[in-house]
């Protein structure tokens, strides 16, 4: 990190000084005021800009305490007299020039870099990886910019003794200015695609403005399967050693893929120096691509051996997308952040990757600043769009219509955002996935806004990111042979089953759980393939059950006989079952007595295969029973292998839920049941462990009471003053409790706490907001990330199980990737 005199700062990048004190120390550095938070020995990098200039808010950054700011000769600014002000005739290469030289400071090994497409994702990888043996320090987020790198830099210190810096250009001439501060020792070449390329008069000339990069790199990875880049290094005249990699036997390392029975792609990559095999949980290209850039760097930098464990919990990197319920049992993806052919091409995988609709509708807009001939780029679009047998198309921009006829499909085209909101009402959409493509000159909000199910504006937000994160630290305590249960019962703990199942499906867990066969059933339906446990079968619906190639929870003898009476139904497949004995709960569960006479029923039943004996731990959470864990664990462990002993085949074994995976991962056994932690609720209250959900509403009215009035049904709330009261369409049928009423519980709104005033009604409630300033609009949290809903949860006199799976399905579920 940089830690430097203001003195030796205007010093090294031959800036102008104003200040009483240059042995100030600069700790951080701010581009953005909306972010200053930490004003102790902060920087704020005034940068100007074609659509903002950082100098018009010093102000607003001074007021935040912020005393120290890095300004361009010639600019307006305000002058404040405890201020300190470093002067450069150009402030983004002066602070270029300060992070070139922090980080010559260092001489570990630095990874840079580039690409069209995949940087982020490798970066990320490669990080994943490499921290298990070095202690790395990478750009953040898509730090790639002429800003972003230097800023990445600016994180090197002697914490750490390996790097990875993404870098991104434009246009030409911005490599030349980023080689020269990020001197890699290793390069990653990417690919090389569309973006951008209104700038470059041709793909070679993009691609050596980006090996600009590498020139003083000593090792150099790329694809030599992409010829234009292939042809480009063979040119440029590198010193460095070149591992081209070919899946087509071009280059100095040979790939070859195999796909294998898990869903999974076995990858063989030999070179004269070395080989390696690894598995990878995914199948397309893209991500292919991306792991054998990953794989080839690790081992140069003498990670010898990747282990699965970690190839398995790579981590899935932001999406620029939500996922939202429509009109008509529709699903809407929109992902109209940008709409270049690669993006289009990551969306429509993504599509791809969605099971539960037949139909599929995607709407794209004029595709923009991908310099490639109109008439190419459409026809290489429409190819696109039939490859991935989308349904129908749907082209709304002028140059997307004049090329319409390119298309071999009967799809619909319009002029304009305006056009095709003014014949929507015509065009059918129903039971169907439809994604929404557009350029942000397009407006697609307002498309969006339309087929978006129309409810109140209370949401519940499911930040997906957050949970993948979630699921990776809990398989951070785990071996990597443990097999992970993920319970989606209960609407997912209120989250939305399929939403869920589908990411974790394609995250690649080993099982899901549901309480009830119907809740599989649905699953089924909507493509979810993963092997499912119903929990709690009835015995009328065991049969759907194995129809629907379902595994039970067998716990009684009921539920056996009933396996037994059908079991001649389905001579044609096993009849997977899962075994639970009762080890303390008092709920479901045979006991040790019954495991002599359990074996020899369960050996009657042809084609019965237990697949797994488990039990359920009372109370992981709490230390004060721990001996009574242990002592369910101990029991769990002489039952099981006396059951386990009769069957000549493998049967799984698990007792840990959530709580005890992170309290008793010791006792792992062959599988884990991963249920509440996954979405947020960590019994060691560890900061790792992030909520998903966010209960959120909005202002509806606002009127304003004298002392004495009385609020709400029985006149429970009686105003003590002069009251402003804000009314949000939040009530008890959203799962907003009665006992929060009348202060006990509050809600959030400008980041202020606010009580609840009266009796919270079915569909709406009532709050204070007289200390605050509010407006019919605005937004109010119940509970995210930053309001706890464990406090909420001890308001109502119960647990977070119940607020989060309390809250009603008429309460519009947005899932996003942040």
């Amino acid at each position: 990190m940089l830690q430097y005199s203001l003195e030796y700062i205007a010093r090294v990048t031959q800036s102008k000084l104003q200040s009483v004190k240059p042995e100030t120390i600069v700790l951080s550095v701010y581009t953005d005021s909306r972010s200053v938070f930490h004003t102790h020995q902060s920087l704020f990098l005034a940068l100007p800009g074609k659509v903002h200039n950082g100098h018009d808010f010093i102000e607003e950054v001074y007021n935040k305490n912020c005393r120290v700011f890095w300004v361009q000769k010639n600019q307006s600014y305000p002058i404040f007299d405890d201020a300190h002000y470093i002067i450069s005739e150009n402030v983004l290469h002066a602070f270029q020039q300060l992070c070139g030289i922090h980080r010559n400071h260092y001489t570990y090994p630095l990874v840079g870099i580039t690409g069209s497409n995949g940087k982020t994702i490798v970066k990320e990888w490669l990080f994943h990886i490499l921290s298990e043996k070095f202690s790395v320090v990478r750009s953040p987020k898509s730090y790639n910019s002429q800003i972003g790198v230097p800023l990445s830099l600016s994180l090197l210190s002697d914490n750490y003794n390996c790097a990875i810096i993404e870098a991104g250009i434009s246009q030409k001439g911005e490599m030349e200015k980023l080689a020269r501060i990020v001197k890699p020792t290793v390069g990653i070449f990417t690919n090389i695609g569309d973006a951008h390329q209104e700038n470059f008069s041709t793909y070679t000339e993009k691609i050596c403005e980006k090996l600009r990069l590498f020139e003083s790199v000593t090792d150099l990875i790329y694809c030599a399967d992409y010829q234009d880049i292939e042809e480009a290094v063979a040119n440029q005249n590198l010193s460095a050693y070149v591992y081209s990699w070919s899946v087509q036997n071009k280059g100095t390392v040979a790939v070859s893929y195999s796909r294998n029975k898990n869903q999974g792609t076995d990858i063989y990559i030999e070179h004269n120096t070395f080989r390696m095999n690894c598995t990878v949980p995914f199948v397309d290209r893209a991500s292919l691509e991306n792991i054998v850039h990953v794989c080839i760097a690790a081992r140069l930098l003498g990670v010898e051996e990747i282990s699965s464990s970690v190839l398995k919990s790579l981590p899935q990197v932001e999406m620029r997308l939500e996922q939202k319920q429509g009109i008509k049992n529709c699903t809407l993806i929109n992902d109209s952040y940008n709409s270049d052919f690669q993006s289009i091409k990551i969306a429509l995988e993504f599509l791809s990757q969605q099971h539960q609709h037949v139909r599929t509708t995607v709407i794209l807009s004029d595709v923009q600043q991908t310099g490639v001939a109109e008439n190419i780029l459409y026809t290489d679009i429409f190819d696109l769009i039939e490859a991935h047998e989308i349904t129908r198309f749907i082209g709304i921009g002028p140059t997307i219509t004049k090329h319409s006829r390119q298309s071999a499909q009967t799809n619909l085209f319009f002029e304009s955002t305006e056009q095709f909101l003014g014949a929507i009402n015509s065009i059918e959409f129903s039971d169907e996935i439809i994604l929404l493509k557009g350029a942000r000159n397009f407006a697609f909000e307002r498309i969006s806004q339309f087929l978006e199910l129309q409810t109140h504006r209370t949401v519940l937000e499911i930040n997906l990111r957050a949970m993948i994160d979630n699921l990776n630290y809990f398989r951070s305590h785990l071996f990597s042979k443990t097999k992970i249960v993920v319970m989606v019962k209960a609407f997912s703990y209120g989250s939305g089953s399929f939403e869920i199942a589908n990411i974790l499906q394609h995250q690649r867990v080993d099982y899901l759980a549901v309480a009830f066969v119907d809740e599989g059933i649905q699953l089924r339906k909507s493509g979810i393939t993963l092997p499912i446990i119903v929990m709690n079968p009835e015995i009328s619906a065991i049969k759907q059950a194995f129809e629907y190639d379902l595994e039970i929870e067998v716990y009684n003898y009921s539920v056996l006989n009933e396996v037994l009476r059908i079991s001649y139904l389905f001579s044609h497949k096993d009849l997977g079952i899962h075994v639970k004995f009762d080890t303390g709960m008092v709920r479901y569960g045979f006991h040790e007595k019954d495991v002599a006479t359990l074996i020899q029923e369960i050996q009657k039943i042809p084609y019965c295969k237990v697949r797994s004996v488990f039990s359920h731990l009372v109370g992981a959470d709490d230390e004060k029973i721990d001996s009574f864990t242990l002592q369910q664990i101990e029991d769990f462990t002489h039952i099981s292998r006396r059951f386990i002993s009769a069957f000549d085949y493998h049967i799984d074994t698990h007792i840990l839920n959530s709580a005890g995976i992170e309290r008793f991962s010791s006792y792992q056994f062959d599988m884990v049941r991963l249920g509440i932690g996954l979405y947020g609720i960590s019994a060691s209250q560890n900061s790792n462990v992030r909520p998903i959900s966010s209960l959120k509403t909005h202002i509806t009215h606002i009127q304003e009471i004298d002392t004495g009035t009385t609020v709400g049904y029985s006149r429970k709330g009686v105003a003590e003053r002069k009251t402003r009261i804000a009314v949000l369409p939040l009530g008890y049928a959203d799962g907003l409790r009665r006992q929060l009423s009348n202060g006990v519980g509050t809600v959030f709104i400008h980041g202020k706490e606010v009580p609840i005033i009266g009796n919270i009604c079915m569909d709406a409630t009532m709050v204070d907001i007289t200390e605050i300033s509010a407006l019919i609009g605005d937004e109010v949290i119940i509970f995210d990330e930053h309001h706890s809903i464990q406090k909420l949860a001890e308001k109502m006199n119960t647990i977070p199980y119940e607020v989060i799976t309390g809250i009603s399905q008429r309460v519009k579920r947005i899932y996003y990737y942040e």
